[in-house]
């Protein structure tokens, strides 16, 4: 990065007037260290990096980013597989230090710091048998998986993780403090079910819980020949009924190297079903039978909290990460073939995943009421491509987009954008539809400047 944006700024002391955070510049100790996010992928070197500590900080930084004509990017967690978290030559908002969390139990709700992780979340909700859908990690941010929609595990029982906002206080491109709920700002709280971050900075989100006294998770493995069979046994599961309790995915990878899987298949190719279940282990050993029934050659059936279930999987920073994603509005047994046909050219499959979630339920239930008509989809196909070695990228690349392309037929041309990086405009007038335009006025009425642009950009009208 050219030194002739930061190096004025910091000669004559500019600061973000009445900011009480923390202000790095290149060359400070805490400067590389804040300007990496989870995707190593994405090597971006801002001017300027303000760590808030409130939304008095962050509506300061807005307004001096906006002042000193800076690119702004807003940082939560830093999960955003496209690198949203970090602009080259520009303003990070880094809100990694406003985590708090304050739970009511008595009212069933939950309050949260912009920078709040979904594992600081669910630390504090389980004790109280509480949650709400959160990610599939426990290092994702609430915010940006909340704004974005919300897929998680928990998601055909309780809806996506913007069904349970409450409310958002958000951070305006002028610098305003604004709350969104059911009575203030109905519009824009519309916008935040699924709109992302175009609107402003979230600062603090409020949330519903619900009572989760017990919850298993399954995790069984066959070779990779079996793939087809397994796949089909697993759909026919779904669309002959499967109760909203279950959810999971199932999936080509390598075989985890742990106990409950035999020598001969750990790190190897296989196919995999993971499954979570709101209820007990026996419970969901019934509802996975026809699943069962295929012996696995490595299974694991447990009753685990739902804070340990988000954290089983956590996948590690540091690696290479390029995704894609395809709703379907059916699987049939050759678009089962043309899946498994892709799984031999997977990148690292002991980090990459080729996966095919089931939604409806409480997914679809909600369709109407918020901006994301591809909640109607029975299901999500996602290409998880993660490596280390950039050498491998190009290959890695072609290999998610090719897994998603081939399943075109069957798609309904609509996408969950947080499963998604760039895929440029388009894709993301296709993840609205018929919203679009009123996401755009929206827009236009919140940030007509567009100065949040670094996100799944929604132009203003």
């Amino acid at each position: 990065m050219s030194d002739t944006v930061w190096r004025p700024l910091r000669a004559h002391g500019a600061r973000p007037e009445g900011f009480g955070g923390v202000v790095l510049w290149p060359g400070d100790p805490a400067y590389e260290a804040a300007r990496v996010v989870f995707n190593a992928m994405i090597d971006k070197r801002p001017a300027v990096i303000a760590q808030c500590e409130s939304a008095a900080d962050v509506a300061a930084a807005v307004r001096f980013g906006v002042a000193e004509g800076l690119e702004i990017a807003v940082r939560g967690a830093g999960h955003s597989v496209a690198g949203t978290g970090v602009s080259d030559g520009g303003l990070v908002i880094d809100l990694r230090k406003m985590r708090s969390v304050q739970l009511d139990p008595d009212a069933r709700i939950v309050r949260v710091g912009g920078g709040a992780t979904w594992g600081d979340l669910d630390g504090a909700c389980w004790p109280y048998a509480l949650a709400t859908t959160g990610g599939r990690v426990s290092t994702t941010g609430v915010a940006g998986l909340t704004l974005g929609g919300g897929s998680g595990w928990l998601e055909r029982k309780f809806g996506l993780a913007c069904d349970s906002l409450v409310s958002v206080e958000l951070v305006t491109a002028t610098g305003e403090l604004v709350i969104a709920d059911d009575t203030r700002n109905r519009e824009l709280f519309w916008a935040l079910h699924g709109g992302g971050g175009n609107f402003g900075v979230a600062t603090a989100l409020t949330l519903r819980v619900r009572p989760l006294p017990g919850t298993a998770l399954g995790r069984l493995f066959w070779p990779a020949d079996a793939g087809p069979a397994v796949m089909r046994a697993y759909r026919d599961l779904f669309e002959g009924g499967a109760p909203e309790e279950l959810g999971g995915s199932v999936f080509y990878s390598a075989a985890p190297i742990r106990d409950y899987v035999p020598p001969g298949l750990q790190g190897r190719p296989a196919v995999g079903v993971t499954a979570t279940y709101t209820g007990s282990e026996a419970q969901l050993r019934s509802a996975l039978a026809p699943v069962i029934d295929l012996a696995p050659e490595g299974m694991m059936l447990a009753e685990l909290s739902y804070a340990e279930i988000q954290s089983a999987l956590d996948d590690p920073p540091g690696l290479r990460n390029y995704w894609s994603a395809e709703h379907l509005e059916s699987w049939p047994d050759e678009a089962v073939d043309v899946f498994s046909a892709r799984a031999p050219e997977m990148p690292s499959p002991e980090t990459s995943q080729q996966l095919v979630c089931p939604w409806g339920g409480a997914v679809a239930r909600y369709a109407d009421r918020w901006p994301l008509p591809h909640r109607r989809a029975p299901w999500v196909v996602q290409s998880y491509g993660v490596w280390a070695d950039p050498a491998e990228d190009a290959r890695g690349i072609a290999w998610a987009r090719n897994v998603c392309a081939d399943l075109k037929p069957y798609s309904t041309g609509s996408v969950y954008l947080n499963f998604i990086g760039d895929e440029g405009p388009e894709r993301v007038k296709a993840a609205f539809g018929d919203h679009y335009d009123r996401l755009a006025r929206v827009k236009a009425e919140f940030d007509p400047g567009n100065v949040f642009h670094l996100n799944q950009n929604i132009k203003p009208a």
